[in-house]
């Protein structure tokens, strides 16, 4: 008798899951930022920045744990490889991602960061070609990716008025993107370890102690603590829970490309986002940003 497919493998709902993590993290670049003002932490207070990503990471991953633990999933992991595994997938995944990722970012705007941030997106789809079999490159998913990383181009036309290359800034972000796009190939081995809700809740739990720990030996703190920037923690906590228990299980059980190719519309969704939250110029090219990630999307997923 054949299997039932999982509801993450098809078609219909793994658009939706998709979609559902790429807007949650587009509007989390606005929400970094605004978080940063909010528990006074400015630019040059590294520290702090670690120890704010950390406790967001850490919150996140327990959460996901609880609700692993109440879904009555596997926790089981045997061999103390497959724990190395684990933990190099958390420092990859979560604590050099986001160490970069929150450098950067707060020297950068958030419309350019989500712009190199997307690099991760393509890096993945070509790195999943080379080491998986199921994700063969073929002329339609080299086109998606050209158009999609068109949109990503388009959005820094005139480049003088959004600024120029800047390592703190630029570097941080391409870095951060280069992680993710290792740690999208290691969630196939993840799932093949423990549980893929299970392994998600360890990579943001241990990955979030790391960058507090980062934090507190850098003498982060955080300066003011408000309402409103518990509101913005909680807000980003969801986002990380959200985000990455849908991402990492569609990983797991579709070809890589497949899901992969939804996080272009990241950038678009943090260009925009950034200008309503951040009151940043908004500029026509946005929405040929959009349009262009769009048909790369349909391309690469076209039946």
């Amino acid at each position: 008798m054949k299997e039932p497919v999982s509801i993450f493998q098809r078609p219909a709902w793994v658009v939706i899951f998709a979609l559902t993590a790429a807007i949650a993290w587009g509007w989390a670049y606005p929400l970094i930022k605004l978080g940063f003002a909010a528990f006074g932490i400015s630019p040059e207070m590294t520290g702090s920045k670690m120890l704010f990503a950390g406790i967001r990471f850490a919150i996140s991953g327990l959460i996901v744990l609880c609700v692993a633990h109440g879904t009555h999933r596997r926790f089981t992991v045997q061999h103390s490889r497959n724990w190395l595994y684990i933990l190099a997938f958390a420092l990859l995944n979560t604590t050099l991602h986001y160490a970069f990722f929150y450098i950067g970012l707060s020297h950068s705007q958030g419309s350019r960061a989500a712009i190199f941030n997307s690099l991760g997106v393509f890096m993945l789809v070509l790195f999943a070609c080379i080491f998986f079999k199921t994700d063969k490159l073929t002329l339609r998913k080299m086109v998606g990716c050209v158009v999609g990383f068109a949109g990503i181009l388009s959005l820094n036309i005139g480049k003088g008025e959004s600024g120029s290359f800047t390592f703190l800034g630029d570097g941080m972000i391409i870095l951060n993107a280069l992680c993710s796009a290792i740690a999208g190939l290691m969630t196939r081995g993840l799932s093949k370890r423990v549980d893929v809700f299970v392994g998600t809740g360890y990579s943001l739990a241990f990955g979030g102690l790391m960058l507090m720990a980062l934090g507190v030996c850098m003498h982060g703190t955080l300066p003011t603590f408000t309402l409103t920037g518990a509101i913005i923690l909680f807000l980003l906590i969801c986002i990380s829970t959200l985000g990455f228990t849908l991402y990492n299980k569609l990983l797991s059980c579709n070809p890589v490309g497949r899901v992969a190719i939804f996080n272009s519309l990241i950038p678009v969704v943090g260009a925009l986002s950034s200008c309503l939250c951040l009151h940043e110029p908004f500029y026509w090219r946005y929405f040929l940003a959009a349009l262009l990630a769009t048909i790369g999307i349909y391309v690469i997923n076209k039946r």
